[in-house]
């Protein structure tokens, strides 16, 4: 059965993001806890928490019993024009842990799609305010971004080879360079590095405020550009200079959210209520798919109005708001709670920091970088120069495998490493993840 099972996984199951012609099929059968259980019999660490969504581990008691309970109501109510009790709650839940000020919530099934809501109402926000600006037609975003793939959400992103191909089918964006501590001037940290990547952001506000609807971007870590981080204080000053220049601002936690970097959100560290937040990933723990897109009454209000008004927002899905999925948001807020999941993750942020030191010596390592329990290091021929291998020595790849055989998970990446464990992980997990990260690093030039 296992032979027919990869057969089947490579001929007709067409995998996201992935070469299906050099595939190794890798088919999980059940998992606990941070472990992955596959059909070869292999114990796996799940080292990128099932793309950075799961929060409490796999299959959690509490999550598990939730959605049954739900099961045994209603599986699926549409949310155009009704709703269920599970969903209605949800929402309550979430303005109560969001950033105060965001107090409306709009579900949708993905964080590609959150991010399209967000777009949309923003652009409509500027025809129906008290006093409508037409021209703002456009948006501000950040070298190397990634907000997902329906068309919205690629021409807002700026990974050239996920979305290049496809840019006659995309609107025209206003783009900024990404902040990236990396391309920092040698010496310049605290609040003048936040100032220095500031600073650029506010040139374009000068020339383009009037024609800009939202700034969108991913706050503290973009994920898919290869955990790019960016200085403290950045987000903040992006919120001043967003209310400042009269534009609009979307914030991006579908992969930062839900305590992936120590804070339940990027924004309560940052101390600012953006205009929109969209999550996705660990709002359900990962267990189920849904995604939100919250904003405030000052925006929801100029969507108010009667039927022939057309001020309604004109978007929606099939499952937005699923009763199944809103248990186990529900459940995993309560684990959030009981479980004193934010609480417990100093010592977890501190060991994961004390690994990635030691990882940063190592003669191929080079920009180690740690936001809470995301870590990350760009793999380099040479350490002196910065010389990167070249493509076809698959470094990363080679790590990823080599941490394989030593029973840790890794996304592969070509030319850098990254784990992002779920929270759930314990100090003893933490170091199995990376001593079996070090031994892969360890054995690129065997």
């Amino acid at each position: 059965m296992h032979k027919e099972l990869y057969d089947w996984d490579r001929t007709h199951h067409w995998h996201a993001f992935t070469q299906m012609a050099e595939y190794e099929p890798l088919v999980i059968e059940r998992a606990e806890g941070v472990w992955l259980y596959d059909t070869r019999g292999r114990r796996l660490l799940d080292g990128a928490s099932s793309m950075w969504c799961n929060v409490h581990g796999h299959n959690h008691p509490a999550i598990n019993a939730a959605i049954e309970r739900q099961l045994h109501r209603v599986a699926h109510i549409t949310t155009l024009g009704m709703t269920s009790d599970t969903t209605v709650e949800l929402a309550k839940r979430l303005v109560d842990v969001a950033p105060a000020g965001l107090e409306h919530v709009f579900f949708s099934s993905d964080g590609s799609s959150a991010n399209e809501v967000a777009l949309k109402a923003a652009f409509q926000y500027w025809l129906q305010c008290d006093e409508p600006q037409p021209q703002k037609t456009k948006y501000l975003t950040f070298g190397e971004a990634y907000h997902g793939d329906t068309l919205g959400a690629a021409s807002v992103g700026g990974i050239g080879k996920f979305h290049d191909l496809f840019k006659p089918l995309l609107f025209e964006v206003v783009r900024t360079p990404s902040p990236d501590t990396r391309r920092l001037p040698a010496g310049l940290t605290g609040d003048a590095a936040a100032k220095y990547f500031l600073d650029e952001v506010e040139e374009l506000l000068k020339q383009q405020a009037d024609t800009l609807a939202a700034i969108v971007i991913e706050p503290m870590v973009q994920g898919a550009a290869g955990m790019v981080m960016q200085p403290p204080g950045f987000v903040r000053g992006l919120r001043e200079l967003a209310t400042e220049y009269n534009v609009l601002l979307s914030v991006d936690e579908v992969a930062t959210g839900f305590g992936r970097t120590g804070s339940m959100f990027v924004c309560d560290a940052e101390g600012i209520s953006p205009d929109f937040m969209t999550l996705g990933k660990g709002l359900t723990s990962g267990y189920l798919p849904m995604a939100a897109t919250l904003t405030t009454t000052k925006i929801w209000q100029t969507f108010l109005g009667d039927a022939a008004s057309g001020r309604a927002l004109y978007h929606g899905h099939t499952f937005s708001g699923n009763p199944l999925c809103a248990a186990a948001a529900l459940a995993s807020l309560d684990l959030f709670d009981s479980e004193q999941t934010l609480a417990n993750l100093p010592p977890k942020i501190e060991r994961l920091g004390e690994r990635l030191a030691g990882l940063a010596e190592h003669p191929h390592v080079a920009n180690a970088r740690q936001r809470g329990m995301i870590v990350a290091l760009d793999l380099v021929q040479d350490k002196q120069t910065g010389e990167a291998f070249p493509p076809e020595a698959r470094v990363g790849q080679r790590v990823a495998e080599l941490a394989l055989e030593q029973g840790v998970w890794l996304r592969p990446r070509p030319d850098m490493m990254y784990a992002i464990p779920p929270l759930a992980i314990s100090l003893d997990e933490i170091d199995l993840l990376m001593d079996a990260m070090t031994a892969g690093i360890e054995a690129v030039d065997s």
